[in-house]
């Protein structure tokens, strides 16, 4: 029988295991958690012929390396990058066939930070709570790859798709967040919540899977004091002691006692997912809908 399976040859910085993430158990402390990045990721699936929720491998910054036990048909999406099989070059942004016990190289990042590789039949770790996702939060899901680790692969399912070549938006050269302002825009100055939607940021090397961490002027209280935990969702924008604004992306925790002076829009949080550390960050007030 064949051995449908991918041995880690080079982890990588931080490649886990994503999904379209486990969504409804807020009300357990879970977060959604899934790709950072989901466009890249259901095309990555599109292209190696599974359907959008397989599981694949979410690399950041600079890639990773595998072996598959059997042939298999693989894409890589999301942060350009270069892609060799033993050496070779091949296509990125595309289905490769890739011969059982060759070397799957997934190189550095050239421009973003998170890549996308999906292998035909997708990446069948046990899942939990309904999902394959790594959430580095909660700890729920297969741990971070590590050199040496085998992962069990699915039965290949339709062919995969048949392109001449993918539309891929590059990664921000400036990251513009668009935000509803609140709920508790009220516990910063007036003066502050203009700084917010006029002074620039940095995208910080801290900023991680939990949240894009910025730098530049701290936002000044209004209120002392902490709030009494409440309910966190995607996209908030909460403002720790010292004043900085934080992104909440897919493992953010899903309550918090820091206020949250607004909430961006779920549209731009993908390039969120591809903006390096530097990169300039706008935020952009929008109406309430």
């Amino acid at each position: 029988m064949t051995d449908r399976a991918l041995a880690v040859v080079r982890a990588g910085a931080l490649t886990t295991v994503q999904d379209l993430g486990r969504p409804g158990h807020a009300h357990l402390g879970v977060p959604r958690s899934g790709a950072l990045d989901p466009p890249a990721a259901a095309l990555a699936n599109r292209l190696a012929g599974n359907p959008p929720g397989a599981a694949l491998l979410e690399t950041t910054l600079n890639g990773c390396a595998v072996r598959p036990r059997c042939a298999v048909t693989v894409a890589v999406t999301g942060a350009p990058c270069r892609v060799t099989v033993d050496g070779r070059p091949v296509a990125w942004g595309a289905p490769v066939r890739v011969p059982a016990g060759a070397v799957l190289d997934v190189g550095a990042a050239t421009h973003g930070v998170r890549g996308y590789l999906a292998v035909s039949g997708g990446v069948a770790v046990e899942p939990v709570l309904g999902s394959r996702s790594t959430d580095l939060l909660s700890g729920l899901g297969p741990p971070p790859l590590a050199n040496g680790a085998v992962l069990p692969l699915g039965r290949a399912g339709g062919p995969h798709a048949r392109v001449d070549g993918v539309p891929q938006p590059a990664p921000p050269a400036e990251l513009v967040l668009r935000v509803t302002l609140g709920p508790r825009d009220g516990w910063f100055t007036p003066e502050a919540v203009r700084t917010f939607l006029s002074r620039p940021y940095r995208v910080s090397a801290a900023a991680n899977r939990i949240g894009l961490r910025t730098e530049g002027p701290a936002l000044e209280r209004a209120r002392p004091g902490e709030l009494p935990s409440e309910g966190m969702v995607l996209g908030a924008v909460q403002v720790p002691p010292d004043g900085r604004p934080v992104v909440f992306l897919a493992d953010h925790p899903t309550t918090g006692g820091y206020p949250v002076v607004a909430v961006v829009r779920t549209a731009d949080l993908s390039a969120a997912a591809q903006a390096a550390p530097g990169t300039p960050v706008r935020f952009v007030a929008v109406r309430r809908r």
